[in-house]
């Protein structure tokens, strides 16, 4: 089991605070869904399931977030892409290798035109700002983008290329962003890219298995590709071509909260529910 300490906030003041222009509260209960100690030093010691190390997220309810609340559409999106750097800390906090994302799939581009082009704007606005950057590499944090950026525009790409660069040598928490993603897309390039080489010549059929398949997915880029545990949030139950290949023996919490309204106890409780869980890959129980 892993130990990590962290110190919580004062509790007459548990705010969660994102930034200076944060604009929702996200509040905290740990003391709910786990069982912690006290160091010496006043620090929350919180226990990790063993074996924890990617965690992958499908974010889902923005826009029903902002219906019950009476808020558009953007603000809903801009609650969830706050919230997101609320998740990314907390999982660096605890000890998490890997943290991956699902913020856009190839389906998604279907939505209304304007409401596309202000995710879009959105993911600039975060991916581009100096101060998230300064923070990512202050902290550690490693940044890889995952889906096809080819019609993303030239300003997102460049956006997303800088901050794989200045994040590349970081050993922290990897953050995996998958933007203009699909699952069946992966694995279909995958299968063309190993078939060009099987074409010429650089491999032969015999060559090919699961190792070999597995590096040529977008998620080759991390050292923990395949998800040990994938939260879904607001009650949906499917996996929406979200990592096909990786998500084979990935165990799943399915939230009812919408994703803007998951808090950090929520999460904590996600990431606790692994412990119940017996992972035979198919053998018998040990």
């Amino acid at each position: 089991m892993l130990s990590l300490g962290f110190s919580l906030p004062h509790p007459s003041n548990n705010k969660l605070i994102i930034t200076n222009k944060n604009q929702y509260n996200f509040r905290t209960n740990l003391a709910k869904v786990c069982s912690n100690n006290v160091n010496a030093a006043g620090d929350q010691l919180v226990t990790l399931p063993e074996g924890l190390k990617h965690v992958a997220v499908i974010m889902d309810g923005h826009r029903r977030w902002a219906k019950n609340k009476g808020l558009t559409v953007k603000q809903g999106h801009r609650a969830g892409g706050e919230k997101i750097q609320v998740l990314t800390r907390l999982c660096s906090q605890w000890g998490v290798k890997v943290l991956t994302v699902f913020a856009f799939s190839t389906e998604n581009w279907a939505r209304l035109k304007e409401e596309v082009d202000f995710l879009m704007k959105l993911f600039l606005e975060l991916i581009g700002s100096q101060e998230n950057l300064d923070e990512w590499t202050r902290d550690g944090r490693r940044v890889s983008f995952i889906g096809d950026k080819s019609i993303l525009s030239k300003s997102l790409q460049k956006a997303l290329a800088v901050m794989e660069e200045r994040t590349k040598c970081n050993s922290g928490l990897h953050v995996i962003i998958a933007i203009n993603y699909s699952g069946r897309h992966d694995i279909l390039q995958a299968t063309k890219s190993i078939a060009s080489k099987v074409k010429n010549g650089n491999l032969t059929v015999k060559d090919i298995d699961q190792s070999l398949f597995e590096q040529e997915l977008e998620t080759h880029c991390t050292e923990f590709p395949e998800p040990d545990l994938l939260i879904r949030t607001s009650g949906e139950k499917r996996v929406s071509n979200f990592m096909l290949w990786q998500l084979a023996y990935t165990e799943f919490y399915f939230a009812n909260k919408l994703f803007p309204d998951m808090e950090e106890a929520d999460f904590m409780e996600a990431l606790m529910s692994f412990k119940s869980r017996q992972r035979r890959y198919g053998g018998q129980n040990i």
